[in-house]
């Protein structure tokens, strides 16, 4: 779910301006799992811009607090989520700590780094959520510590129905500031896109994997 309606077109906006968003129907991204998309997304970038990094940290922050309860540790979610993360639990007054994709190969062969004890309760921060698969493997890794996981916040989420499902099994709920159907919305009323293109990406969004299939070199 989003979290307010005027948070997610000034975030929608932001992206945009600051081309943290990238659009193309016309010649589409290629992601890591070989998916073709319209739509790329680095919120990173963010990071550069004082006055969207503060917003960004300040509505992540009220998010938790209107959302959640007795918070004991901010997490971030590597690699992108770890300097949101850091910035909010700054913001909170909270303990930090991150997780990687995988367990560290030497050392103490940690998958969280930081102190995280039994029994406490986390908000994960992530950055974006496409199918959610990376971040709830967070999730899981922070159940397995025997912590407790509040849920998770992010910036924006694509809103795949995939993702949708898997924050569902894993009983973990989801807050995101901004999503794909508010940035479209932007993208066309501050002319970023065509109404040609708005078709197309809003059919992406319906169906990626057929998109895709249809869109291959």
């Amino acid at each position: 779910m989003n979290y307010k309606k005027e948070v997610a077109e000034t975030i929608a906006s932001y992206l945009l301006e600051i081309q943290a968003i990238k659009l193309n129907s016309t010649n589409p991204f290629t992601w890591a799992s070989g998916l073709k998309s319209p739509i790329y997304c680095d919120n990173r970038i963010a990071l550069s811009y004082p006055k969207k990094r503060l917003f960004i940290k300040k509505q992540l922050a009220n998010a938790i607090k209107d959302n959640f309860s007795n918070v004991d540790v901010i997490a971030g979610v590597a690699t992108a989520g770890i300097p949101q993360g850091a910035l909010v639990a700054d913001e909170l007054g909270l303990p930090f700590v991150y997780i990687r994709s995988s367990a560290k190969a030497h050392g103490m062969t940690n998958k969280i780094e930081g102190r995280l004890d039994k029994g406490k309760v986390v908000v994960v921060i992530e950055d974006l959520i496409s199918t959610g698969k990376s971040s709830l493997n967070a999730v899981d890794a922070i159940r397995n510590s025997g912590a407790i996981v509040a849920g998770m916040v992010a910036i924006f989420t694509y809103g795949l129905d995939i993702a949708e499902q898997n924050f569902s099994d894993k009983d973990c709920k989801l807050i995101s500031l901004s999503d794909y159907n508010t940035m479209i919305g932007k993208a066309v009323s501050d002319n970023y896109v065509t109404s040609k293109e708005e078709k197309s990406l809003l059919k992406w969004s319906k169906n990626p994997k057929q998109w895709s299939n249809d869109n291959q070199d």
